[in-house]
């Protein structure tokens, strides 16, 4: 049973359920601990900056689609434990060995923090934005040598922003006061981090999805995700456009 209950059986197609606890195949057990921070993909809450061309409905089921690729690469990795951070209340699109807690209030930089001050040694945290990433993209912060001569990862994204932070020691104080959601908050969030004298590895730079275009440049990477089957789905009925 999650922080919040039992799963909601709110349908969301194709992405869910995953099956019975104890059907979905494991990676082993590794010295990081995996966190996904996520909205609840409700209509209107979620995936806006896509309305237009898709309405709050088609937004939340890309949402959805997006979240359950992240997830269905979280269990493929090796970790300690596998967590969602979640605003909102899960649905059959958490899979089986994903432990649900709820977001803390506050801005996005008190959330975050508080997701790392919960975890109790190494953690990689990344959000729902980038249904691309696969086990091989994320390989080297996982890897048994991750953390040797390495304080933390950190994933660029175009936007300017960050779409992955690791960190060996987690210390919510690296990134109360970052200001998130704005076109530097990746530079200073590594600032930040070179200045508190971590040595810094980064992972490659990717591309959120926050507009349509970005959308069809995500599902053209990774074409075999259910994101790019909802994009597809929809777009065939007229619904999004290039």
């Amino acid at each position: 049973m999650s922080a919040y209950g039992p799963a909601s059986t709110t349908p969301y197609g194709p992405y869910g359920p995953y099956g019975p606890a104890g059907t979905t195949p494991y990676s082993p057990a590794g010295p990081t601990e995996l966190l996904v921070i996520a909205k609840e993909p409700v209509p209107g809450r979620v995936k806006t900056r896509l309305c237009p061309p898709f309405s709050p409905a088609e937004a939340a089921e890309l949402a959805a689609a997006a979240l359950a690729d992240t997830l269905e690469t979280l269990i493929a990795l090796p970790a300690r434990r596998r967590v969602l951070v979640l605003d909102g209340r899960p649905g059959p699109w958490v899979p089986p060995g994903v432990e649900v807690v709820p977001q803390s209030a506050g801005g996005l930089d008190e959330r975050l923090a508080a997701a790392f001050g919960r975890c109790t040694g190494p953690a990689l945290l990344v959000g729902m934005d980038t249904p691309q990433i696969t086990p091989a993209l994320l390989a080297p912060a996982l890897a048994p040598d991750a953390w040797e001569g390495c304080d933390a990862w950190f994933g660029p994204a175009e936007d300017g922003g960050f779409w992955a932070l690791g960190l060996a020691q987690p210390d919510p104080a690296l990134l109360l006061g970052v200001p998130m959601s704005v076109p530097e908050t990746g530079a200073v969030q590594r600032r930040r981090l070179v200045e508190a004298d971590l040595a810094v590895r980064d992972l490659p730079v990717l591309l959120d999805v926050d507009t349509a275009s970005d959308a069809h440049r995500v599902a053209a990477d990774a074409p075999g995700g259910r994101f790019a089957a909802a994009l597809g789905r929809l777009t065939g009925a007229g619904a999004g456009v290039r």
